[in-house]
């Protein structure tokens, strides 16, 4: 699963992605510093691995990872190609959600691509562009399937009214995030509008609140998610040796890592859930979306245990935490063995009993 790292020129995209993996990249001040995405893994901390560690005596700790990308800065008349709009608008098609930095600091010295900062307008313009560009691919969609659909081709034609519908939606401003349109029909498209959003709004150690309610109230319309951080702050504190990171941040009147909240908030706009594997050997969490069966889970780790797959031996992490051991948790018949189809929850930890 992959996010996306999208927004105009200089606002702070590069900044982020430096903070989150700690790469190093380049963040120059000046437009398209960034022409070909980076993809960096960032972890995802979790005390939940530590518990679990330290019960089966774990040799090491893998955490669950979120992919994100930094794709280049988008500027006005992407749609049509501006700067190098194509290029780029085809990297978002391919991510599963989206992260949009929004500038809502004030600073002379790093260039604006908009000359004043004004978060609703530069929300509105990368908005605008991905719609446009929705509406560009909808109408060829609906030049192909026209001809099948008047033929009398059954499924043509529920795709030529569905993609009808959706431009006229398009062409009144509504994303496809807004249609509500049915991913069986037009999934395949890729619409970027249909994509979840979550807004990022950089700003400087002060925050200005004014420019931060403004985003808010945008995101309340859209359904969106909203994270608000200083990038740069972010980005100092990551090259900091790890156990000097705290007092940074206490230092700065930081209660909470502007990156574990963002994390945390990548992980509810993707969907995800996370389940446990724990024992001498490794203790280790698993990313899976929510709603995902047992037999399924199992095939995260590997396809034989999903192929060969018997029964799910589960317990809750918090249990374990309440109750302070595995054999306690035995004790009260709080380890269950379930089948293919138990929906797996977050914090689940599991032993998956199989056969090949």
């Amino acid at each position: 699963m992959e996010i996306g790292i999208v927004g105009l020129p200089n606002v702070g995209k590069s900044s982020l992605f430096n903070a989150l993996t700690g790469a190093g990249i380049a963040a120059e001040n000046f437009p398209f510093t960034t022409i070909e995405p980076n993809v960096g893994i960032v972890p995802m901390a979790d005390p939940r691995l530590d518990l679990l560690s330290k019960e089966f005596g774990s040799a090491k700790i893998i955490p669950a990872g979120i992919r994100f990308v930094d794709i280049a800065g988008l500027v006005k008349g992407a749609s049509e190609g501006e700067g190098l709009g194509n290029k780029f608008l085809s990297h978002i098609r391919a991510v599963d959600a989206i992260c949009h930095v929004v500038r809502c600091f004030r600073d002379d010295n790093v260039v604006n691509v908009l000359g004043d900062v004004n978060p609703v307008e530069a929300a509105e313009i990368i908005e605008t562009e991905l719609l446009l560009a929705d509406l560009q691919q909808a109408q060829n969609a609906l030049q192909r399937v026209s001809k099948p659909a008047k033929a009398g081709d059954k499924a043509a034609k529920i795709k030529y009214e569905a993609l009808d519908e959706i431009i006229k939606g398009f062409d009144q401003g509504k994303s496809a995030r807004s249609q509500n349109i049915d991913q069986e029909v037009l999934g395949e498209y890729q619409f970027l509008t249909s994509k979840p959003l979550m807004y990022v709004a950089n700003t400087d150690e002060s925050s200005d609140q004014e420019l931060l309610k403004a985003l808010e109230e945008r995101a309340k319309s859209e359904n969106a998610a909203i994270v608000s951080l200083c990038t740069k702050l972010e980005a100092e504190i990551i090259e900091l040796p790890e156990d000097e990171r705290a007092v940074y941040y206490e230092e700065a009147g930081i209660a909470t890592p502007g990156l574990a909240t963002l994390a945390k908030a990548g992980e509810e706009l993707l969907g995800l859930a996370c389940f446990f594997t724990a024992g001498e050997k490794e203790t280790r969490a698993w990313s899976i979306l929510k709603g995902t069966g047992a037999q399924k889970a199992a095939g995260k780790i590997h396809s034989d245990i999903e192929r060969g797959f018997i029964r799910a031996e589960i317990y809750k992490c918090a249990d374990l935490e309440r109750l302070g051991s595995y054999s306690a948790l035995q004790e009260k018949n709080l380890v269950t063995l379930e089948g293919k189809d138990y929906e797996m929850l977050d914090g689940d930890v599991v032993n998956f009993r199989f056969s090949v």
